[in-house]
């Protein structure tokens, strides 16, 4: 006998969402692929729609739609057997795809113009013209909840300018989004813009947890190195472009980049996806930001094409990060409140509650929840991410 289950009115995982992931039980210790609906993850082996989820993801763009489809139309006429659910609060939950490779993306404007303290008060030139990137560390990419160690490293001291190694003192944040490759990009081989959607499996929620004071002192001359690569938290439901379809827009930024960067619809060439960060401390909760994916100078489908024309190949589980998203929004006091990092709040003082200054980085125990969901044009939730949630553990 089918069963629907009910959908909690502020549930991200509605029957317009249907994302990816993969789970595991206290009595099934194995993984396998599943979805979301509501409380419930549904065990999709006992369905078998899938039971490799890099392999799902690897398939046409028309196939993989037409799976989520069939799951849709399953639960829409309670088709699916109960014995398929599982409540949420029962899985744990893994990386959704074996994490191939790593690039982060350094694409937002307004968080380049917030960090101009660290690179001199300069924006490059090629910042404009370009995506920048570099390549991160994929072994240090865990899925949320997530514990994350504070690091040690070298960095100045900042009473006598000399070299130490130690625990980081400034340990920061960054909200952004990641995306997965879907349908690889072989070595030696381009990719046209147009063609972008089809190598997207799907978004989620991404935090490059950073180590402001060691990024100082690795900058110059190779840029940040063990200062991000400690620890990358991404939500594990991945939220596909066939859910995120009728949320496209057009960027932010008008600007006139290279032949190769130039997207057919660009309208349709990135997502209205809002974001928000919020720190639990002692007990407590507080808001730091908001966002919004829209914001990006560089829209993910130029990101992943510009990262493909240097003919490198792209892998199927490969994970691209969009880079810190800020926006240029101001309350009504004109102090910005879309500032996708701590590092950027510093140059904003007593715009948060819990601290200023250099006080305002990570505490040992604190936790940092990053959220993103979808709205329709009356303002109500249509989809979600979850939660991409990590805790700082002492050194």
């Amino acid at each position: 006998m089918g069963f629907i289950p009910d959908i909690p009115e502020d549930s991200p995982f509605t029957p317009n969402n249907i994302p990816f992931g993969v789970i595991s039980t206290a009595d099934k210790p194995e993984t396998r692929c599943a979805t979301a609906i509501g409380d419930y993850a549904v065990d999709l082996r006992l369905l078998n729609v899938q039971s490799n989820l890099s392999a799902f993801a690897g398939l046409p763009r028309l196939d993989r739609t037409d799976a989520r489809r069939a799951i849709i139309n399953g639960l829409k006429s309670g088709s699916i057997l109960e014995s398929c659910l599982i409540p949420l609060k029962e899985v744990t939950m893994h990386l959704p795809l074996p994490i191939r490779g790593f690039t982060d993306f350094f694409t937002s404007l307004e968080h380049c113009q917030n960090c101009s303290p660290m690179t001199n008060g300069n924006i490059a030139k090629n910042f404009f013209l370009t995506p920048s990137a570099y390549n991160g560390r994929a072994a240090s990419v865990r899925p949320s909840p997530h514990q994350v160690r504070r690091p040690e490293g070298v960095f100045w001291n900042a009473e006598n300018d000399q070299a130490i190694f130690d625990a980081s003192h400034l340990l920061d944040f960054e909200l952004e989004m990641g995306y997965i490759v879907a349908k690889e990009i072989p070595y030696g081989e381009k990719l046209a813009i147009d063609n972008a959607p089809e190598h997207i499996f799907g978004f989620v929620l991404l935090n490059d947890w950073s180590s402001r004071d060691i990024q100082r002192f690795e900058m110059a001359p190779l840029g940040p190195f063990n200062s991000k690569a400690f620890a990358t938290t991404i939500s594990p439901w991945v939220i596909t472009l066939d859910a995120l379809d009728p949320f496209a827009c057009g960027s932010t930024h008008e600007h006139h980049p290279f032949d190769h960067l130039r997207f057919n619809d660009p309208n349709h060439s990135t997502f209205d996806i809002k974001l928000a960060a919020r720190l639990i401390r002692e007990g407590r909760t507080y808001p730091i930001c908001t966002s919004n994916l829209k914001y990006l100078y560089w829209t993910p489908y130029q990101q992943i094409t510009h990262q493909a024309s240097s003919r490198s190949g792209l892998q199927t589980g490969d994970l691209i990060g969009t880079g810190t998203i800020s926006g240029s929004g101001t309350d009504e006091t004109g102090k910005k409140f879309e500032l996708g990092c701590l590092f950027e709040a510093v140059q904003q003082p007593n715009r948060l509650e819990f601290g200023s200054g250099q006080g305002l980085f990570l505490k040992d125990g604190d936790e940092l929840v990053l959220t993103g969901w979808c709205e329709d044009k009356n303002g109500k939730q249509v989809l979600g991410f979850g939660e991409c949630k990590g805790k700082i553990l002492p050194c």
